[in-house]
């Protein structure tokens, strides 16, 4: 039996995910209260240069629990909130993932690797000028090479008049081990980040069990 061999390039038909995905972001009950009432169209996108997935807007996959987590940590101080959470709140999305950079995807991360390739060569030749690659944070907390190498992916894409992403979708092991020689983690969990903002279908106000 023959085996053809395809580039990378050949599969990005399957760069479209063909499903919607329920997104929560945590956040200031205010923000989510003026979103569900119609009063902002959409969420703010994130562009701190600290982003794991790049500049967007950015949801928990199917985790309301951990967004809302992230919303009470914010509000003790955590994550660099500087007092933009006052009460800890849970805004739910359905997200049409449409053309996904899905970080599960091999094709995808050889994309983020061949950004970070450029950025070593570009950093290499300014060299004379002092530039450097940033890092990522103790524990990756602050991401920021991470971030400098998705956005420049994408600016990369849009030199080579390469059809844009619309999300970005990413996996990420965090925390302890949930027991001696785990592979799991205890706060495993998928992050979305929305940068064309129409993918957001629309805004829900997540329902919280009784029992």
């Amino acid at each position: 039996m023959q085996v053809a061999n395809a580039s990378s390039q050949a599969w990005k038909n399957y760069e479209f995910l063909p499903s919607f995905v329920l997104g929560f972001h945590g956040c200031d009950a205010t923000i989510s209260e003026a979103v569900l009432r119609g009063e902002i169209n959409h969420l703010a996108a994130s562009e701190n240069d600290y982003d794991w997935l790049g500049g967007g807007i950015y949801f928990w996959e199917g985790n309301p629990s951990r967004a809302l987590q992230f919303a009470a940590e914010r509000a003790l101080g955590g994550h660099n909130s500087k007092g933009a959470v006052q009460i800890p709140f849970v805004l739910g999305a359905i997200i049409n993932m449409r053309r996904c950079l899905n970080l599960a995807d091999s094709g995808a991360i050889r994309q983020v690797e061949n950004a970070y390739r450029t950025l070593e060569r570009m950093s290499e030749m300014s060299e004379i000028s002092g530039d450097m690659l940033p890092e990522n944070g103790k524990d990756f907390k602050a991401r920021r090479l991470d971030c400098l190498v998705i956005n420049s992916l994408h600016r990369l894409r849009a030199k080579e008049n390469s059809m844009p992403y619309d999300t970005v979708r990413g996996l990420f092991w965090e925390g302890e081990e949930l027991y001696p020689g785990a592979g799991l983690r205890e706060a495993n969990h998928i992050q979305i980040c929305v940068r064309s903002a129409d993918c957001i279908l629309g805004y829900f106000r997540p329902t919280v069990p009784t029992s």
